[in-house]
């Protein structure tokens, strides 16, 4: 209708056009809200803890078991959970399942929902002292001889029914194991890129160089013309998550390369029977340098502090044990 015209006619005010456009809105808002109220309550909820699982076990009949449904009833449950996100969710690989970009997309978000919703039930509380959680931390190499037997007392004092399994050998694949909460936290001198990992810096471990006690050519300080003269030991650099590896990027580096190790332990016990260096953190070098008959001097760089992080996925920040967890980890003493 021409609402303009029946005001020039004197049919209608310009208040009454208001009124109109403001009634005709209100029922339209009223008539969207109506129709997503009624599309929620349409769905069953209790499909989104059979795609937690789901995505967790990457497996349908692990996933049954952890549920305690038939393999039937959670393959039907999926067919719906298709239906509900318009997509495949799953796609068959192997003897298992892998998700599909948008299962990807949902974990995060559903978990945290599912994590608001169990966080009011009765009885959801984290109480440290009592709880029986098994925590599953990664700590990269060589943080793990820092931290790994620290963490694991500092535990048994405040938190003495929790188990802690912590592991050292990371993998390429620790993005997903973060996802999917095979482990809880990652402790290492990288954090995640992408935007669905959170970490936080614990603190800043300092840079040194280690050659042997005796030797021959280096004295309490080296240029960076000297390193580059040198031959150097390191962990290496086909390794993921290598120590080493930020380090001897450029090619100049590469070429002074000649012993790759599997740690920094065994680069340490190379250098001190041998003429070559390596780059170690400073708190390793002091705790080996009697043992080894080793010296370290300053690593002569503009970039000698490397940040130690720890790393989480967004999908378990809801979660109350995870959030203690967290507090405990990033405690200021925490390191020596």
């Amino acid at each position: 209708m021409d609402y303009h015209f029946l005001i020039v006619r004197g049919e209608l005010s310009t208040q009454d056009l208001v009124e109109w456009d403001m009634s005709e809105c209100n029922s339209g808002v009223i008539a969207e809200k109506e129709t997503s109220d009624l599309h929620l309550r349409s769905v069953d909820l209790n499909l989104l803890t059979v795609f937690d699982a789901v995505m967790q076990m990457q497996n349908i009949t692990r996933a049954a078991s952890f549920l305690g449904m038939s393999q039937p009833a959670v393959s039907n449950a999926v067919a719906r959970l298709k239906l509900m996100f318009n997509d495949e969710l799953f796609v068959r690989c192997g003897r298992g399942i892998q998700p599909t970009v948008r299962a990807r997309q949902l974990f995060g978000p559903v978990r945290q929902a599912l994590q608001l919703v169990q966080n009011e039930l009765p009885g959801a509380e984290f109480e440290p002292f009592t709880s029986e959680r098994v925590f599953s931390i990664a700590i990269c190499s060589p943080l793990d001889l820092r931290l790994g037997a620290k963490l694991i007392n500092h535990m048994k004092e405040i938190a003495p029914q929790t188990h802690l399994k912590i592991k050292s050998y990371i993998t390429n694949n620790i993005d997903s194991q973060l996802r999917y909460q095979e482990v809880e936290f990652v402790i290492g001198y990288d954090c995640f890129e992408s935007a669905e990992f959170k970490s936080v810096a614990l603190f800043e471990d300092e840079l040194v160089l280690v050659v042997a006690k005796k030797h021959p050519r280096i004295g309490k300080n080296i240029t960076p013309e000297q390193i580059l003269s040198e031959q150097h030991a390191v962990v290496s650099l086909d390794i993921f998550n290598s120590f080493s590896k930020p380090y001897y990027i450029e090619e100049a580096m590469q070429r002074v390369v000649v012993q790759q190790c599997t740690d920094l332990y065994s680069v340490l016990s190379m250098v001190s029977n041998t003429d070559m260096i390596a780059i170690v953190p400073a708190w390793l070098a002091q705790q080996q340098v009697e043992a080894l008959q080793l010296r370290f001097i300053p690593f002569p760089c503009n970039e000698n502090k490397v940040t130690c992080y720890v790393s989480w996925h967004e999908s378990a920040e809801r979660d109350k044990g995870h959030q203690w967890m967290k507090v405990m980890l990033g405690q200021s003493d925490m390191p020596e």
